[in-house]
């Protein structure tokens, strides 16, 4: 019931930054934790970073901890990702996640996944 669409991907040099949104409808989805994931060609997808409903929980990946930033507003249903001075090894697709409240880190724990949109960091 919960649909999530994935936006702001896009090619970047590195050092540079880049915005992801996640655009959700459906259901009661200002209720809901979000979580951020990412896939690298031959690679597992692997968390990111994820947000409690209140905004006031968040997690983070060691590997982007002190690079990249997630919020949400409630009031247009969107969560976002900044991501500052990206790397090359940040190039992946990236996916919007959604689960009941409870912030997680394993993705078997989200029920509802966006597309994902691409992102590339250039050296």
């Amino acid at each position: 019931q919960v649909q999530l669409v994935e936006s702001g991907g896009g090619l970047v040099q590195a050092g540079g930054s880049l915005r992801l949104s996640c655009a959700a409808s459906g259901g009661t989805v200002s209720t809901y934790a979000m979580g951020w994931f990412r896939r690298a060609l031959g690679k597992e997808r692997e968390f990111v970073a994820a947000i409690r409903w209140s905004g006031v929980t968040t997690s983070y990946a060691d590997s982007v901890k002190g690079r990249f930033l997630i919020s949400r507003d409630n009031a247009k249903n969107t969560v976002y990702l900044q991501m500052n001075s990206l790397k090359p090894e940040d190039t992946a697709v990236y996916y919007c996640a959604a689960r009941p409240s409870v912030v997680s880190r394993l993705e078997s724990n989200y029920n509802y996944w966006g597309q994902g949109t691409q992102v590339t960091v250039s050296s």
